[in-house]
């Protein structure tokens, strides 16, 4: 028995659905040199969502894949923001559009607390995306970046 059994709140995902949507990393991967990461934390205070992807991004040092083709998701739950953040190489080759496309539907999704299929299916895209872009070369691609999911706080 716990001391204080009330006092832990679940985790923004299970350990089953973290699981899910580092397969679907994977997946997504094995088509491409591209690097899928995802990043969840409970608050993003006083700040753009946006600046903190960009700024958890670097800080995960995304920027140093051989050809800038790394993509963040961020998600601060408690405070109900979320945020993509491309690299240079991806962006460039797929623009604004597809970026405000994904955020729609991860939004779309997320509204109706339906968090691990929003997950899944933004990085499923950006996954089809990044293969046509960035296609997996076999004898030179290799996993630049990890495909666990980072919990920040």
């Amino acid at each position: 028995m716990a001391f204080f059994p009330f006092g832990k709140k679940a985790p923004f995902l299970s350990a089953d659905e973290a699981a899910r949507v580092v397969h679907t990393i994977r997946e997504a991967e094995k088509k491409t040199s591209g690097e899928i990461r995802i990043f969840i934390e409970s608050r993003c205070r006083f700040v753009n969502p946006v600046d903190r992807a960009a700024e958890v991004f670097w800080s995960l040092k995304m920027d140093h894949t051989e050809e800038r083709n790394g993509v963040l998701v961020y998600v601060a739950y408690k405070d109900h923001q979320t945020a993509i953040w491309a690299d240079q190489g991806i962006h460039a080759r797929v623009g604004n559009d597809f970026w405000n496309t994904e955020m729609s539907r991860l939004l779309k999704h997320f509204a109706t607390d339906d968090y691990v299929t929003g997950l899944e299916h933004v990085i499923h895209d950006i996954g089809e995306v990044m293969q046509e872009k960035f296609p997996y070369l076999p004898t030179t691609d290799k996993n630049e970046l990890p495909d666990d999911i980072v919990f920040g706080h």
